[in-house]
C-alpha cells in the first residue's frame, strides 16, 4: 500500500529538456492544497485512508448529511470528497493540508484516474487486432473480427472472447511515473510520461507500490 498520496487535476501535456538536452514528454497537474476531512483507521473502519477535499463549494449546494459531515470535522466544504488509501494514516489529523510539497523531484509515483471514454468500438480499436488481408478475395471484411464461435461442440461463444464493445471510461492506474517537478507555490506537479484521463480529470498521485526492478548491466 502507498505511504503518501495527493489529488490533482490534469491540465495537459508538454515537453521539457533534461540535463542531457533530451526532450522528455511530461504531464502537468494542478495540485491544490487538499484538506483532510476524516482519518480512517484499521481499528474503526477496517482500513487506513484519508478522506480529503479541495477547492471551495457553497454550503447551500450540499445535502444536510454532507453539510453535517463538514461541520463535524470543522473543515470548509470543497468541490468533492475523495478517499486516499494509505498504508498508515496515523501521522495525519483532521484539518491538515496536503499540497504539492508532499512529493519531490525524482520520486516514483502511480497515477490513478478514469480513462477517456470512447464509446462503442470495434475489435481493431479495442483490442488492437491486425485486421484481415486487403488483397483479392476480401469483400468489405477488412476490419471484421473474424470467427468467434466453434462447431456443434461447445455450440456457444466462450465468455471473455475479445469482441467489439465499450472502450474506455474505466479506472486506470499507470505505475512508476517519475516526478520531474513539484512546485507547491504554483500548485503544480510535472510527471514524466502520460497520465490517464482527459484534460480536467481528477488524478490521484500516490507513492509507487511496485518499485521498478533495477536494470541489469549487460556483461561485456
Amino acid at each position: 500500500m502507498a505511504t503518501k498520496a495527493i489529488v490533482g487535476e490534469k491540465l495537459g501535456m508538454t515537453q521539457v529538456w533534461d540535463d542531457q538536452q533530451r526532450v522528455v514528454p511530461v504531464t502537468v497537474l494542478r495540485v491544490a492544497p487538499a484538506r483532510v476531512v476524516q482519518v480512517k483507521t484499521p481499528e474503526k473502519e477496517g482500513y487506513a485512508a484519508l478522506q480529503v477535499t479541495w477547492g471551495v463549494r457553497r454550503p447551500s449546494t450540499l445535502t444536510k448529511p454532507e453539510r453535517g459531515h463538514y461541520e463535524k470535522a470543522g473543515v470548509e466544504p470543497g468541490r468533492r470528497l475523495l478517499e486516499l488509501r494509505l498504508d498508515d494514516a496515523s501521522g495525519y489529523q483532521v484539518g491538515q493540508q496536503l499540497d504539492a510539497g508532499l512529493l519531490s523531484a525524482g520520486e516514483r509515483v502511480d497515477a490513478i484516474a478514469v480513462s477517456k471514454g470512447k464509446g462503442f468500438a470495434g475489435g481493431m480499436k479495442r483490442h488492437h487486432f491486425r485486421g484481415q488481408g486487403a488483397a483479392h478475395g476480401n469483400h468489405k471484411k477488412h476490419r471484421a473480427p473474424g470467427s468467434v464461435g466453434a462447431c456443434a461442440t461447445p455450440a456457444r461463444v466462450f465468455k471473455g472472447t475479445r469482441m467489439a464493445g465499450r472502450l474506455g471510461g474505466r479506472r486506470v492506474t499507470t505505475l512508476n511515473l517519475q516526478v520531474v517537478t513539484a512546485d507547491p507555490e504554483r500548485e503544480l506537479v510535472v510527471v514524466k510520461g502520460a497520465v490517464p484521463g482527459p484534460k480536467g480529470a481528477v488524478v490521484i498521485l500516490r507513492s509507487t507500490v511496485k518499485a521498478p526492478a533495477a536494470r541489469q548491466e549487460r556483461s561485456a
